[in-house]
């Protein structure tokens, strides 16, 4: 990576990652909108299960080794260890090819296995289609955090719009062949024949555009590494192989450990889900599956908000870190004050106004779906709530991983995890309740989740945040907002 680039700033950083994400939210919209239209209820939650399985295996292999590779990056470039900076590289890269072939035979030839885990056999080719995806994410996960760790973020920008791009272009495409074809006469008799609405293979479709985005995406960052390679002469000595290899996993485990929890709760979530619909209140593997597509549903808009929040959290950990490592404890505070704003800004008035205007938006999205659109918006008046706390667990939990606590996000993630597995099965087996209970549960889950981590960071961290300051008058603005909202 060249030296001569200016290194940003945090929120020069924040900015590019958070236009990024506003460019790839853009190119999802014009994505996801028209394939939930496709898709339908039953096809959604096909395509879902798939990707709840690719998160998990996804979040082993991703989830905190790259923020380890960023943290590790950025310190030694903050002490100018050019030589210690591209050993880090060099080290993690082979044990990211490892992890992402293992993760990419795994669910690939244990497919069905899969599938039957989640009571959701149809699923089989959704996340066949996916598998390749693990690999490539995993070299991409890599790059990325070399990248951010030297404070560059323009490169893991234009690979994530690269990636929406090609998923726009290619996945909604093909979903939209394969439901013609599975329409025409023979072939549609023939999948009554056996049982099937073809949906399956739609979804197939559609996610085999992911896997074709991550593969390009990770071409565009071998170029980009390649080209801007600094080949200038460094003299410090770096440690060893095995010393790195070290620091990396103890610094990554515990965040990936934190963050599998969560990814694997919801694959057990969804499992009970399903499970509670077909087996306690007796209903079918269709009928589920409608029922599940239809809180999936509202489930996307806090999800496309939530995902503002991470190009603050991954500007947060380098420059925060850089600054620890100077010992500018100030600097780090001031930092993570801001990110605390931004986060305020964002989530409050999004939460209240998805939630008061719940309804409407599932209209919007889902004009050829009008029942699923209704019953969506149900769920999503509760869910609307909840993105406020999941916001602000994404925010503290990269807080905590900052200041060295990695091994707490573990605690909270799995204390919210039993808290919503536990009331998804009572409230979904209860047949008044049903999959009213879901949203419910999940608000809970990221109440409870919230509410323990900022305990965390007001207790560890040397510049203590003032909540009340930070959070009062967006609090106040959103909901003088909401309420007209509300009455108009």
């Amino acid at each position: 990576m060249s030296n001569q680039s200016k290194k940003q700033s945090f929120l020069a950083g924040t900015a590019i990652l958070a236009a990024a994400v506003a460019a790839v939210k853009l190119i999802g919209f014009f994505y996801k909108i028209p394939l939930n239209n496709i898709l339908g209820s039953e096809g959604k939650t096909y395509f879902n299960t798939a990707y709840e399985i690719y998160n998990v295996l996804l979040t082993v292999s991703t989830a905190g080794l790259p923020l380890a590779i960023s943290k590790l990056t950025s310190e030694a470039h903050a002490q100018g260890r050019e030589n210690e900076k591209r050993k880090i590289f060099r080290t993690a890269i082979w044990l990211f090819f490892a992890l992402g072939m293992v993760g990419a035979l795994l669910m690939y030839f244990g497919a069905g296995t899969l599938a039957n885990f989640q009571n959701n056999e149809a699923a089989f080719w959704p996340i066949r289609a996916l598998a390749p995806a693990v690999f490539c994410v995993c070299l991409l996960a890599c790059m990325r955090g070399y990248t951010q760790g030297q404070g560059n973020m323009k490169p893991t920008a234009v690979s994530q719009v690269l990636e929406a791009l090609c998923k726009l272009g290619i996945g909604l495409p093909l979903a939209w062949l394969i439901l013609q074809k599975c329409q025409q006469p023979d072939l549609s008799q023939q999948l009554a024949m056996a049982e099937s609405s073809g949906m399956e293979y739609v979804a197939a479709g559609a996610i085999l555009g992911v896997t074709i985005g991550t593969a390009a995406s990770l071409l565009f960052l071998i170029i980009y590494l390649v080209s801007h390679h600094n080949r200038a002469e460094s003299l410090d000595t770096p440690r060893s192989s095995g010393v790195l290899m070290r620091q990396i996993l103890s610094i990554g485990v515990p965040i990936t450990l934190g963050n599998c929890a969560m990814s694997i709760i919801t694959l057990v979530d969804t499992k009970v889900i399903l499970g509670q619909l077909q087996n306690t209140l007796g209903m079918s593997e269709h009928a589920a599956s409608v029922l599940k597509g239809q809180y999936s549903y509202a489930m996307d808009m806090p999800n496309m908000v939530a995902s503002f929040v991470y190009p603050v959290t991954m500007s947060l950990i380098p420059f925060a870190a850089a600054a620890l490592a100077r010992g500018d404890k100030r600097g780090a505070g001031r930092i993570i004050s801001s990110a605390f704003r931004l986060i305020a800004i964002l989530a409050l008035p999004a939460g209240i106004g998805l939630s008061v205007l719940a309804t409407p938006i599932m209209r919007l999205v889902l004009p050829a779906q009008p029942e699923d659109a209704l019953a969506a918006g149900a769920h999503l008046q509760m869910l609307g709530i909840a993105l406020i706390f999941i916001c602000i667990m994404i925010l503290t939990n990269a807080i905590l991983q900052t200041y060295g606590k990695e091994k707490l996000p573990i605690f909270t993630v799995i204390v919210g995890g039993v808290v919503k597995v536990v009331m998804n099965y009572i409230l979904v087996g209860n047949p008044d309740i049903n999959i009213h209970g879901a949203p419910v549960s999940t608000l809970c889950c990221y109440m409870v989740i919230a509410g323990l981590n900022l305990f965390f960071v007001w207790k560890y961290t040397p510049e203590k945040p003032r909540y009340f300051t930070i959070f009062a008058k967006p609090v106040a603005a959103s909901l003088l907002m909401g309420g007209a909202a509300w009455a108009v």
